[in-house]
């Protein structure tokens, strides 16, 4: 019995690293944007468009218009994200 157990844990194994291997091939993690980054930082701190529009000084239709790309973000806004989302730069400027 415990052999039979050994032999379906080392079969799951490799079969996980076969797994990966071919998700890292085929679908490599790529960098978030900052809309993905903005939208998990608007989760964790629970917050909706509402919100975040408040705490960033702004509207709600701008907030949308940042989140769709419809609009670029102002050097001034990307300071606000910055500071009141604690988001790293280099993803604000890259984004």
């Amino acid at each position: 019995m415990r052999v039979l157990k050994n032999k379906t844990l080392k079969e799951l194994d490799e079969l996980s690293q076969a797994v990966s291997e071919y998700e890292k091939e085929h679908y490599p993690p790529g960098e978030p944007t900052l809309r993905e980054v903005i939208e998990l930082r608007m989760f964790e701190m629970r917050l909706k468009q509402k919100d975040l529009a408040e705490l960033l000084e702004t509207n709600t239709s701008r907030i949308s218009e940042y989140l769709r790309g419809k609009r670029d973000i102002t050097m001034d806004m990307a300071r606000k994200i910055r500071k009141k989302l604690d988001i790293d730069a280099d993803i604000i400027l890259n984004g």
